[in-house]
């Protein structure tokens, strides 16, 4: 069985696709990748060279897989970076008939958006196709706490507020919603930059019970790009394995944490996937999530 990723890609570094297809691949899993953008690198080193690609080339492709009869091998779908709003059409679109094909398949979709510190980095109409017609189609969710006060228009500086928005996502339609990064106290809505804080923490809820895990926040001076695309691929491969939202996020965070800590450790501004790539099958870290 496949997973189907339609996600930007750059030839250098880890974003997108570079930072999704290899540890699905790593964990088993076979890749279809689609790419939405073609560009030199992230867009978090201030310039880049390359292009957003026509929406209709993604069509194109999943059009092309569909005459090779085998769409009814992909077991999910995962989107990410779509660089225009016609993209989101044609990632809609590819769902359904993979679900047509397969209509046991999952949608797993990372409403990339923006980050806390640097706003929304994507082009006008995005948020909005997000809002109003991505997220119902999906069975994952997978934003960041900035994302999820986006999708929300909620206040999310509490664990109760925070609760509140997921509870509003489930309410559109996904069945799971994984928030990939939480600051207690923080507000994207009010607040520039987050204040140091010596941990950070995931949430995953499937609309009856909620867990929240911790682990250090690491002080990368920038953030990290990539890093929820990284942890958006081994939660659908963890889910897909389990079935079981604790244990998926047990697993990707504890995945997570060991590639970005050699990442730090190594004073690297591009993710350490390769190079600590047996984080990814057999974290060296444990981490246990609580219900709350």
């Amino acid at each position: 069985m496949a997973v189907l990723s339609i996600q930007s890609h750059v030839v250098y570094g880890y974003a997108g696709n570079t930072a999704a297809v290899f540890p699905l691949q790593r964990l088993g899993r076979e890749v279809w990748a689609v790419n939405t953008v073609e560009f030199s690198n992230h867009t978090g080193y201030g310039a880049w060279r390359g292009q957003v690609l026509d929406a209709g080339l993604a069509e194109d492709l999943v059009e092309g897989l569909e005459e090779r009869g085998v769409l009814g091998k992909c077991e999910a779908v995962l989107s990410g970076y779509m660089g225009d709003p016609a993209v989101g059409h044609a990632v809609m679109n590819a769902v359904r008939k993979v679900r047509s094909a397969g209509p046991g398949a999952l949608y797993c979709c990372d409403p990339v958006m923006g980050d806390l510190g640097r706003g929304f980095y994507v082009k006008p109409g995005i948020p909005e196709i997000f809002k109003q017609e991505v997220i119902a189609l999906a069975d994952i969710v997978t934003p960041n706490q900035f994302e999820l006060e986006a999708l929300t228009g909620m206040d999310t500086s509490s664990l109760a507020n925070a609760r509140k928005a997921v509870a509003a996502i489930h309410d559109r339609g996904p069945k799971v919603v994984l928030v990939t990064s939480f600051r207690d106290g923080v507000s994207p809505m009010t607040q520039e930059k987050a204040p140091p804080g010596d941990h950070i923490e995931m949430l995953v809820s499937d609309g009856n019970r909620l867990y929240r895990i911790r682990t250090p926040e690491l002080p990368f001076e920038a953030g990290m790009a990539g890093s929820g695309d990284l942890t958006a691929s081994v939660f659908l491969s963890r889910y897909l394995e389990t079935e079981d939202i604790k244990r998926a996020l047990e697993l990707t965070t504890a995945s997570v944490y060991g590639i970005m800590e050699a990442t730090f450790q190594a004073k690297s501004r591009e993710l350490h996937i390769i190079q600590a790539q047996p984080e990814l099958a057999a974290p060296s870290r444990p981490f246990e999530a609580a219900l709350t």
